[in-house]
């Protein structure tokens, strides 16, 4: 075996067995592990190459190495074996997506979890990106004499809604009316669009019937903001020591941040296209400089929308986390579509 070669065996087996057991991996077990016929000093000398290359680092004088953030990347990117979710897996997979799956959030907030367990990590998910959804359908249902819900569907998926009162009796021709007047007027209407001033255009064109339509049009305008706000779901919180690897004080640095949902939006909208995994330093917070990060974007009529996010240590089955994860993302997005279609 050339000598490129077999380091970049005896690589892969520290970072294959410091995943598993979470102990510095010497010289004799890696003869075991990599089943490599040379001697101990040979593969000493290649470890000592490995550590001056900045792939694996000794943490105590007589202990054996343990990856480096770099000796992870190289592992990610050009040893690791990716075994694909057995078809029993899937089903489970999609069994446990399917129980929740009666809109949007609730799958996601199912995919989170289902992430999560299956992990032990911290998982994400972000809705379906308002910015170019349109209003698919507005409902209105009765929840009181004077009081009612408006039900804003966009074309995402996502479902809103919003209650208002009146000082008239809401009786079901009035809101029949309501339902066929809103509709008429802004089905397919982007929800960014649906602003004060353009509320106040379309009321000016119903006449009279605007005296009555004050408090609808405005609920149908703050259900349709919602709408376009990208929100995030969460599971696996109770697991933030362990996947930070710090002090309390270094995870508590992490959860402010996880709590921060216009931030954490606004880091899993940067994430690439295709399934990708950063580590350590390369995240772009330095709240997650100890942890890895996998993501991968969930797809609803062939366009990319939302994101679906691991957060775990770097002592990750990194083969395993990203299988999973391209698993459940492509479930995610056939539920959500099949959603749609409905």
């Amino acid at each position: 075996m050339e000598p490129a070669a077999r380091k970049q065996k005896i690589l892969s087996a520290i970072v294959e067995r410091f995943i598993r057991s979470g102990e510095p991996v010497g010289s004799k077990t890696l003869l075991a592990d990599a089943g490599l016929k040379v001697s101990s000093a040979t593969v000493r000398n290649d470890m000592a190459e490995l550590s001056e290359q900045g792939y694996i680092v000794q943490p105590h004088t007589s202990a054996g190495r343990i990856p480096t953030e770099r000796g992870y990347r190289y592992y990610v990117d050009n040893v690791m074996e990716r075994t694909p979710v057995s078809e029993q897996g899937r089903e489970v997979i999609r069994d446990m997506l399917s129980r929740s799956a009666d809109s949007p959030e609730s799958i996601l907030q199912g995919a989170a979890d289902t992430l999560s367990r299956l992990t032990d990590c911290i998982a994400l998910a972000t809705t379906p990106d308002g910015e170019q959804a349109r209003v698919r359908r507005i409902s209105f249902v009765p929840t009181g004499a004077h009081a009612g819900m408006a039900v804003v569907i966009a074309s995402s998926g996502v479902i809103k809604t919003k209650l208002f009162r009146c000082e008239f009796l809401l009786t079901p021709e009035i809101l029949q009316v309501f339902d066929k007047a809103l509709n008429e007027s802004f089905a397919g209407i982007p929800l960014s669009r649906v602003t004060r001033p353009f509320i106040q255009t379309k009321a000016a064109g119903f006449g009279e019937l605007s005296l009555f339509m004050t408090s609808p049009l405005m609920a149908v305008m703050e259900a349709c903001e919602q709408a376009a706000q990208v929100s995030v779901c969460h599971s696996g919180y109770g697991k933030l020591m362990s996947v930070a690897q710090e002090s309390m004080t270094g995870a508590h640095r992490v959860w402010e941040f996880l709590q921060n949902s216009r931030d954490l939006a606004a880091m899993l909208e940067r994430v690439p296209q295709t399934p990708s995994v950063s580590i350590g330093s390369e995240n772009s917070r330095t709240e997650l400089s100890r942890s890895a990060v996998f993501s991968a974007r969930y797809t609803v009529d062939d366009a990319a929308t939302g994101v679906l996010a691991v957060i775990g240590p770097l002592r990750t089955d990194y083969g395993r986390t990203l299988s999973v994860l391209e698993c459940v993302t492509e479930n995610v997005g056939e539920l959500i579509g099949e959603l749609i279609e409905l």
